[in-house]
C-alpha cells in the first residue's frame, strides 16, 4: 500500500485509498491535522499538538515553520543540541507514519509526499531526506496544487475544464493552472512563492500590536514575548473573517497589554503581502496562455485562504468566488492519496493520466556575446524552460570560446535569472576535448527532465566523437547511504514522547498555557482542574484517566471560549 502525505509548514497530514476513496487518516489525539511542531522536554522529543502549546510558554525550545528553512543550511537549536530542518520535519512524518500504522495495523513504508510547486531542487531533494531519516520510501513528490487538482477533478471526473489551483498555506504560495479532458489531467502551468504564507500575515499582526502598545525593540526580540503575541494574533487572525476589528491582549513582563485593530489598518499593512500573491498568479497565466475568462473553475487550497482579505483579493482578481468549497485543510493531503493510487494503478483510478510541468527553468552557463562579437561575460542559458510539460527533452548546441581549449565544463543550473550566480547549480560535468582554434568544437547538450524530477544530461562533442551522460535526480538525496543510516540511528536514539500518553500530554501543556495566560479565578480554576487531572494520571488507571480527560477537555474548552465556569 502507498500513503500519501502532505507535510505542511503549519499542520501535516497522512491519507489512504479504501476502496478507491481517499480518506484521511486520525492520529492519537483523535485529529487528522498534526502540528508541524517540534519540542524538547528536557531529554522527551514533543511533536504535533503537544509541542505546538509549548510555544506559548517555551518558544526557546520549541520549533515551527522549519518547512520554510528546507534545503538550506540552516539549523535550529532545541535543548543545547542542533537540528537540520530535514530532522525536524522527520520526526513530524515519524508520528504520521507511527500514527497510520496503528490506525492500519499493518507497517507503512512507501508513501507520496507533496512539496510546494515552486520548491527548487534543493528544497525537493531535503523533503526526501527527511522521509528517508523517517524510515519512509518516497516513491514519488508530487506538487500540492497538482495534489489538490487530484482530489478535486475525482469529484465531476468527466467534466473537461482549466481551472487554477490557489493554494496559500501556512509558508509557502503556490499558484497552477491544470486543464482536465479525457481522462488526463495536464498541468499547464506554475508559480509561487517560497516565503509567502499565513505566517507572514500573522506576523503583520504582531508588529501592529507591537506599534499600538509602543513594546520597546528588546521587547520585539523576547522570543517568549514574540512568541505570546504570535499565539494571540493567531486567533485574531482568523477572527476577521467575521468581524470588522478584533481586540488583542497579551501579558508583557507582568503588564496586560491590550490593542484594537481594525480590518481596513490590517489591510492596509498587508498590501506588499497581497501584492506578492498577485505576481506569481500574472505570470502563471501568461505562461499558460490563458486569460481569466478562460477559466472554468478556481480552487482554494490552504489554510490561509479562510482568510477574508484573501478572499477578498481573489474575488477582485477573477471577478467571482470559487465555484464550490472544499475543506482547505485537508484537500492537498487527500489529493496525494489519490496520485498513490495512480502510482499503485489502483483500479479506481486505471483511466486518469497525470501530467506536470517544469516549476524551474533548467539551463547552463555560457560566454555570451555583444552585436560585434566582443565577449561580455557569463550568463545563463535556458535549455527546458519553466511550465514545459513533462516529460520533456530539449537540446542546445554551444561552440568552444578559446583557442585550444582543452576542457569543456558544463554547469546545470536550475533558475530565472539571467545571472547563473543567482541560480542554483545542480551538477557540473567536465569534458576532455582536442585543442583546436575556438569554434571549431561543438557540443550538443540535451537535458532530459521526467515527472519524477529526473533530469539527464547528455552531451555530445559532435566532431570528437565524444559523449558523457550525467544524472541529476532529486529523488536520490545528497547524503550516501552510510550517512542515511548514521542519522537515522541518531533520531531513532531521541525520547520521542509514547503515543499512548500523546492526548495526555496535550492537555497538560494546554492548561499550563492557559494557567500563564489567565489572571485572578480563572488562573486559580486552571491550577485546580491541572491538579485534578494530575492526580488521575498517578492512579495510571487508563479507563479513569480516559473519563478525567473529557472532563478536562470540556472544561478547557469552556475556558477558551470565555464561558461562565
Amino acid at each position: 500500500m502507498i500513503l500519501g502525505i502532505d507535510l505542511g509548514t503549519t499542520n501535516s497530514l497522512i491519507c489512504y485509498l479504501k476502496q478507491g476513496v481517499p480518506v484521511a487518516i486520525p492520529n492519537a489525539a483523535g485529529k487528522f491535522l498534526t502540528p508541524s511542531v517540534v519540542g524538547v522536554d528536557d531529554d522527551v522529543m514533543l511533536v504535533g499538538a503537544a509541542a505546538r502549546e509549548r510555544l506559548y510558554k517555551f518558544p526557546q525550545l520549541t520549533s515551527h515553520s522549519f518547512k520554510r528553512l528546507m534545503g538550506s543550511k540552516q539549523s535550529v537549536r532545541l535543548g543545547g543540541k542542533q537540528y537540520s530542518p530535514e530532522d525536524l520535519s522527520a520526526l513530524v512524518l515519524r508520528a504520521l507514519k507511527a500514527d497510520a500504522e496503528i490506525y492500519l495495523g499493518t507497517e507503512v513504508k512507501d508513501v507520496v509526499i507533496s512539496v510546494p510547486a515552486y520548491f527548487n531542487e534543493s528544497q525537493r531533494r531535503a523533503t526526501k531526506v527527511a522521509g528517508e531519516l523517517a524510515g519512509l520510501n518516497v516513491r514519488q513528490l508530487i506538487n500540492e496544487p497538482t495534489a489538490a487538482a487530484l482530489f478535486h477533478g475525482i469529484q465531476d471526473y468527466e467534466t473537461e475544464a482549466k481551472f487554477l489551483i490557489f493554494d496559500l498555506g501556512g509558508g509557502t504560495f503556490d499558484v497552477s493552472i491544470l486543464e482536465k479532458f479525457e481522462g488526463v489531467m495536464e498541468v499547464r502551468a506554475t508559480g509561487g512563492d517560497s516565503f509567502l504564507g499565513g505566517d507572514d500575515f500573522t506576523q503583520v499582526l504582531v508588529d501592529l500590536f507591537g506599534s499600538k502598545t509602543e513594546l520597546s525593540a528588546a521587547q520585539l526580540h523576547n522570543p517568549a514575548i514574540v512568541s505570546a503575541i504570535r499565539f494571540v494574533a493567531e486567533d485574531a487572525k482568523r477572527n476577521f473573517s467575521e468581524q470588522n476589528q478584533i481586540s488583542m491582549q497579551v501579558q508583557v513582563a507582568g503588564e496586560l497589554k491590550s490593542a484594537l485593530i481594525t480590518l481596513e489598518e490590517f489591510e492596509t499593512a498587508c498590501k506588499g503581502l497581497l501584492e506578492r500573491l498577485r505576481t506569481p498568479i500574472e505570470r502563471a497565466l501568461r505562461d499558460a496562455r490563458l486569460r481569466v475568462g478562460d477559466l472554468d473553475e478556481l480552487v482554494m487550497v490552504g489554510g490561509a485562504t479562510r482568510m477574508g482579505l484573501i478572499r477578498k483579493l481573489v474575488s477582485q482578481l477573477f471577478g467571482r468566488l470559487p465555484a464550490r468549497y472544499i475543506d482547505p485543510d485537508q484537500t492537498i493531503g487527500l489529493g496525494t492519496a489519490v496520485c498513490a493510487g495512480l502510482i499503485a494503478k489502483d483500479i479506481a483510478f486505471n483511466e486518469i493520466v497525470l501530467t506536470d510541468v517544469c516549476p524551474h527553468t533548467l539551463g547552463t552557463e555560457v560566454l555570451d556575446y555583444d552585436q560585434q562579437n566582443q565577449a561580455i561575460g557569463l550568463t545563463f542559458l535556458p535549455i527546458i524552460e519553466r511550465n514545459t510539460i513533462v516529460p520533456a527533452s530539449r537540446v542546445q548546441t554551444v561552440v568552444t570560446s578559446n583557442d585550444g581549449q582543452t576542457q569543456l565544463s558544463i554547469r546545470v543550473f536550475q533558475g530565472e535569472s539571467r545571472d547563473c550566480s543567482k541560480n542554483v547549480l545542480l551538477e557540473t560535468l567536465e569534458l576532455d576535448i582536442p585543442a583546436r582554434p575556438k569554434g571549431e568544437i561543438s557540443a550538443a547538450i540535451r537535458y532530459t527532465y521526467d515527472i519524477n524530477g529526473m533530469l539527464e544530461v547528455d552531451v555530445d562533442v559532435e566532431n570528437a566523437g565524444i559523449h558523457k551522460n550525467l544524472v541529476i535526480s532529486k529523488l536520490a538525496g545528497t547524503i550516501d547511504a552510510e550517512e542515511i543510516a548514521e542519522r537515522r540511528k541518531v533520531l531513532a536514539a531521541l525520547k520521542v514522547h509514547p503515543r499512548d500518553q500523546e492526548e495526555n500530554r496535550y492537555l497538560l501543556e494546554r492548561g499550563e498555557r492557559l494557567y500563564e495566560q489567565f489572571l485572578g479565578e480563572r488562573r486559580d480554576h486552571v491550577r485546580l482542574l491541572l491538579t485534578q487531572f494530575i492526580a488521575v494520571i498517578e492512579k495510571q488507571d487508563p479507563l479513569e484517566i480516559l473519563k478525567a480527560r473529557e472532563a478536562f477537555l470540556r472544561a478547557l474548552n469552556s475556558l477558551d471560549r470565555g464561558e461562565v465556569w
